[in-house]
């Protein structure tokens, strides 16, 4: 069991990534809610849909460049697949508590307007809690603490794939004259 100073560090060192990605999420939170209220005329579980896609971008421009911006970078291709993926799991969670709303309580989107939404922002609780988890986890590698970061690289066949189709730079591996 970890000391009560080991648990202290550990959550000092996650506290500026966890104030970072809160700060975005609640952006994005408010943003995504216009836009469900909004479209929501096409209905509720489009309207999660659509707002889910639109913030899921301006979500993962904002974490690489400021929450996770120390850690590892791998191939965009990459972070961005991983961190679309995640998200419509998050999407899922989200929008499957607006389905449950919708047609499992019968919930209107004409006369439980506000019904709807207090279960979508509920959903939204859940998604982030695993959002936050899968990001720190899978997506923003965390840099090797002997700086070999070229090792990570090494393992991901995405970055690989992507240094080997880089534009041919002095010094690359494109560069190499195999004759």
């Amino acid at each position: 069991m970890p000391s009560a100073s080991t648990l202290t560090e550990r959550l000092r060192r996650l506290a500026p990534e966890a104030i970072a990605f809160g700060i975005i999420g609640a952006g994005n939170t408010l943003l995504y809610l216009a836009i469900y209220y909004v479209s929501m005329p096409i209905g509720p579980v489009k309207a999660s849909v659509l707002a889910t896609v639109i913030t899921t971008t301006l979500a993962y421009v904002a974490n690489r460049y400021w929450t996770y911006r120390h850690h590892t970078r791998t191939a965009l291709r990459r972070e961005y697949t991983l961190f679309f993926g995640f998200n419509l799991v998050g999407m899922l969670i989200q929008s499957g508590l607006t389905y449950l709303g919708k047609y499992g309580f019968g919930f209107s989107e004409h006369d439980d307007k506000m019904a709807l939404l207090a279960l979508t922002t509920f959903g939204i609780g859940l998604a982030t809690l695993f959002r936050f988890w899968a990001y720190r986890t899978f997506v923003f590698l965390k840099p090797p603490v002997d700086g070999h970061e070229g090792a990570i690289a090494d393992l991901d066949a995405t970055a690989g794939l992507a240094e080997l189709s880089a534009v041919d730079e002095p010094g690359s591996v494109a560069s190499l004259d195999l004759r």
